[in-house]
């Protein structure tokens, strides 16, 4: 008799599940560093802010990296602060089905144009990807364009991203504080 094999079962989507789309790009026409991610998790959806997770170790990570503490601000300062610090933030994806918050997930996305944007900031040097499907699919939609910009592939600031401590991906994200100089 046959047997059944048990495990994951793959995801079912329909046309009813909903189409979920990331948030505008928060950057200044001085910014030197752009952060991508893939596409705001539920949680972050949810509060209408860029790595609303709680256990989501962005703002730590960055605000380590920089030398500020942005975990103890509003989100609107914290902002302000990446903003001061030449940081901008966006998403690769513009839109696309997922269930939950796992970037493996992802279904039918469509892609930001990220070559429009960056054309906008003329003091871009670093293009910055927040975890390997960011990075994947950013640097497919730049192309050639990413050869004019240093990258850098951060381990993903995520709370399922635990194959590194803490530790490890603060030393990483440190490379951040390379790209940018203080505000001024």
């Amino acid at each position: 008799m046959p047997t059944r094999k048990t495990g994951p079962q793959p995801l079912e989507f329909t046309a009813a599940d909903p189409l979920l789309a990331s948030f505008a790009p928060v950057v200044a026409r001085d910014t030197r560093t752009l952060i991508l991610g893939s596409l705001p998790g539920m949680a972050s959806l949810a509060a209408s802010q860029y790595y609303g997770h709680p256990r989501n170790a962005f703002w730590r990570l960055v605000g380590d990296s920089i030398g500020v503490d942005l975990v103890g601000l509003d989100y609107e300062t914290r902002l302000s602060v990446l903003l001061e610090h030449r940081i901008g933030l966006w998403d690769v994806i513009a839109n696309a089905r997922r269930i939950g918050s796992l970037d493996s997930a992802i279904r039918e996305h469509s892609q930001n144009d990220l070559v429009t944007l960056i054309d906008t900031l003329p003091d871009l040097t670093t293009v910055a990807f927040n975890g390997g499907t960011a990075a994947k699919i950013g640097m497919k939609a730049l192309g050639e364009r990413a050869l004019r910009y240093r990258t850098l592939l951060l381990p993903s600031s995520s709370p399922a991203h635990a194959s590194l401590s803490y530790a490890q991906k603060l030393e990483i994200w440190r490379r951040l504080a390379a790209s940018n100089t203080a505000p001024g």
